[in-house]
């Protein structure tokens, strides 16, 4: 049985708990959450390792993604990556490799990662055939559902699936006068498939046999956005509406049938629509977990892309996106480094905690109180402690002049807290 199965039971499974005491709150809840599909724990019945949920009530989780390119296919590359993300703080990470050795790439992120393993099966399938030198519309159903089925079996624990990408919701799209077209991958490569191939999108027409494979192994859908805007003159038009509504249908019926859900989201979005973006989702997906990618506010952040991410990021946080996905600093423009996935990483659970600020999440009002009342004290351990980014803290401060004293370089003996102590004493003797 599913957990979603055993939540309607009033079961609360060893995964639930280990959810309710990471997140502090009770069991029960968690239970209730998951039986409406409102919370996901995306764990597959063959992986091991401390279990994280995402959704309705529970503090902001970040995804980096990882993986090799045809250009560039090291395992020992990717797995150096895997370990940034996760030593930053990544509470899951995304396995997009699509060049030779893809197979063995999964296989030692999957032997090693401590977090949430996730994938885009069509990518395996689409890039077997590229190197068979066929065309990726000669892919078949079988090609597809074997895939993920594979990936099932393997251990991955949740799929981003296009499933929303299908002949509707294609004309619809070459109807809105978009400026850029298709920039979901997966989504461009199922159009082409459905045009060449004049068929339907085989993970829609054949949503059952995709829930089924899901449900054998407990491996949580996230339904891929695959007509997101790519810049922000596309935000929130037809094709992106027609495909969220055909999305959230889909998402009833995972739920129904006891399969976890989550629904991705744009994108490039302007800052004053994404409140409205993640409410509209919400509405429509009977709130499903939200995955933003970003959002990104504007186009033109090329090279800091990420900081452009972090700060839609946190709106769409604080207006109840569930799972960001990272943005890197080499976003649009190169595979990202290591040093990339961990800038990635950081600006992302900034942003998240911003979020989890707004959505007044107690451990997060928890951290930022005790970083105020160490500042207060000069307490420097403590400080660092509680820093979102504590290695690249102790970095910095290891290199001021004032690092042996209770006073930072900045204002050395003229620190305003100092300065205002005296007067406070001052004050006190008169």
């Amino acid at each position: 049985m599913t957990r979603i199965e055993l939540a309607r039971q009033g079961t609360i499974t060893d995964d639930m708990h280990v959810v309710a005491a990471s997140e502090n709150v009770p069991a029960e809840q968690i239970r209730h959450l998951v039986a409406q599909g409102k919370l996901v724990i995306p764990k597959n019945n063959n992986r091991d390792f401390p279990a994280r949920g995402i959704g309705k009530g529970l503090k902001t989780k970040v995804n980096a993604n990882i993986g090799t390119s045809m250009s560039d296919c090291s395992t020992e590359g990717e797995i150096k990556k895997l370990d940034a993300a996760i030593r930053a703080g990544a509470d899951a990470v995304m396995d997009l490799s699509t060049g030779p050795g893809r197979e063995d790439v999964l296989a030692a992120i999957l032997a090693r990662s401590s977090v949430m393993v996730g994938t885009v099966p069509l990518y395996n399938a689409v890039s077997r055939r590229m190197e068979a030198g066929q065309d990726h519309a000669a892919l078949s159903a079988e090609d597809i559902f074997g895939e993920i089925e594979a990936q099932g079996k393997a251990g991955v624990d949740f799929i981003t699936v296009h499933c929303g990408i299908t002949k509707h919701s294609l004309a619809v799209l070459t109807d809105c006068g978009r400026l850029m077209g298709i920039v979901s991958r997966g989504g461009s490569l199922l159009a082409e498939w459905i045009a060449k191939n004049q068929a339907e999108n085989p993970l829609y027409e054949d949503f059952d046999r995709l829930l089924e494979i899901a449900r054998t192994y407990d491996m949580t859908l996230s339904l891929g956005d695959g007509l997101r805007p790519g810049t922000i003159f596309d935000a929130e038009d037809r094709a992106q509406v027609s495909e969220l509504i055909l999305l959230g249908d889909l998402t009833r019926r995972a739920v129904k049938a006891g399969v976890q859900v989550m629904v991705e989201g744009p994108g490039h979005v302007p800052l004053s629509m994404i409140a409205n973006d993640i409410k509209q989702q919400k509405r429509i997906c009977n709130e499903a977990p939200y995955y933003v990618l970003g959002p990104l506010p504007t186009d033109a952040a090329a090279g800091n892309d990420h900081i452009a991410g972090a700060i839609g990021g946190a709106i769409a946080a604080a207006n109840g996106a569930d799972f960001l996905c990272y943005v890197t600093p080499a976003e649009h423009l190169a595979l990202p480094g290591i040093e990339d996935v961990r800038e990635g990483v950081i600006a992302s659970k900034i942003a998240a905690h911003i979020g989890d600020l707004e959505k007044n999440i107690p451990s997060a009002w928890n951290r930022d109180r005790k970083m105020s009342e160490a500042r207060n004290r000069f307490d420097w351990e403590t400080m660092l402690d509680q820093a979102l980014d504590p290695e690249k803290a102790r970095g910095i401060r290891s290199r001021s002049k004032d690092k042996n004293r209770d006073v930072c370089s900045m204002c050395g003996d003229l620190c305003a807290l100092k300065t205002y102590a005296r007067a406070v004493a001052e004050h006190k003797t008169e």
